[in-house]
């Protein structure tokens, strides 16, 4: 059955990692794809080809997310294209791992403007313009649950992102659209193994009773189902997709 038959769906940061299989787990459900990347043009094209290939529909869309401007554009193109957007998925973010002592301003303003306010820019097209009754799905982490050095900046960008997407389904609830957030635990992706050992992957690993990390497939499944009408009744509630670590 497919569950998103006729339902345009965007996804940023959609070209690699979980962002990736968010959007192909999302066409196999009969959605009609936006894959909006940054940089990775390559990366999102073949995303698209994949879903092209088994039969679905997709497109990719350069925005960064963190601009204003490109933020309409991507949202003009979208709708161009598909006539509508029911769904919004704000997968793009960015981790840099170091103790608060030695974050630099870049490094804290980076974060900030992408996982902060590239889920606000969206939201805030989204108000007015993605399509009556749709769905929003925002991504937090369950390190927020947990207390680990290095991960203070990111930590705070994803506590506000939870707290946005609390106040905004309140404010978009009287159009039918419905606003959740997901945390993720340690899942394996480029994003999160970059400059780990393999020691300390395997101690994340060990978080969770399964003794495994999370794989992209696991998280997708869940916005998946929060993208569909069969979640309508979940609403401002942030889920933890960590195999019990926290």
């Amino acid at each position: 059955m497919k569950t998103l038959e006729q339902k345009v769906v965007l996804v940023t940061g959609a070209s690699r990692g979980i962002g990736a299989a968010i959007a192909l787990t999302l066409a196999d459900a009969g959605a009609k794809v936006v894959v909006n990347y940054a940089g990775g043009k390559e990366a999102a094209e073949q995303v698209v080809a994949d879903i092209i290939q088994q039969g679905g529909d997709a497109i990719a869309l350069q925005a960064d997310v963190s601009k204003t401007t490109d933020v309409k554009n991507l949202f003009d193109a979208a709708i161009a294209h598909y006539g509508r957007l029911d769904v919004l998925v704000n997968n793009a973010g960015i981790m840099i791992n170091k103790l608060i002592k030695d974050t630099t301003d870049e490094d804290f303003a980076r974060q900030f403007d992408i996982n902060v306010k590239g889920t606000f820019n969206t939201m805030r097209e989204a108000a007015t313009r993605l399509a009556d009754k749709g769905s929003i799905i925002n991504f937090s982490t369950s390190v927020n649950r947990i207390m680990l050095p290095t991960y203070g900046t990111y930590v705070a960008t994803k506590a506000a992102v939870e707290q946005l997407t609390r106040v905004f389904s309140k404010e978009v609830g009287s159009r039918g659209i419905n606003v959740n957030s997901v945390s993720p635990g340690p899942t394996n992706t480029e994003l999160f193994t970059n400059g780990k050992s393999e020691e300390t992957i395997n101690r994340l690993a060990s978080l969770s009773p399964f003794n495994r990390l999370g794989e992209p497939d696991d998280i997708a499944k869940i916005v998946v189902f929060l993208a569909s009408d069969d979640a309508k009744w979940v609403n401002a509630q942030n889920l933890g997709i960590n195999g019990g670590m926290a």
